[in-house]
């Protein structure tokens, strides 16, 4: 007897593969032709650019939370956390409206 596994009890196997939506046909070509200039699939290629982009922007990103979490009055950490478990929320009106008599302008 073998290891039972999703797929033999006929349940689909998890996918945690990144899905994004079609790029457009110019920049699909281009990345057909970015990856086989180095030598990458265009998977390998698309996560690559990914990365160096989110590089670029790490500390525009971090300074974005960084003024969420000020205008909800909690840190840096908690507001990240927030994030990164899917909880984050917009604030609402009435939220927006408490801050005003908190820290009138």
């Amino acid at each position: 007897m073998g290891v039972e596994t999703a797929v033999d009890k006929g349940m689909a196997a998890k996918d945690d593969r990144l899905r994004i939506s079609a790029l457009g046909e110019y920049y699909e070509d281009l990345l057909t032709i970015d990856s086989a200039i180095n030598g990458r699939t265009e998977a390998q290629q698309s996560a690559s650019l990914l990365c160096s982009k989110l590089q670029e922007r790490e500390d525009r990103i971090k300074a974005r939370v960084r003024y969420l979490a000020a205008k909800r009055g909690i840190t840096f950490e908690e507001m990240w956390l927030l994030m990164l478990k899917g909880e984050y929320k917009k604030m609402t009106s009435q939220e927006i409206e408490e801050l005003d008599r908190i820290l009138p302008m």
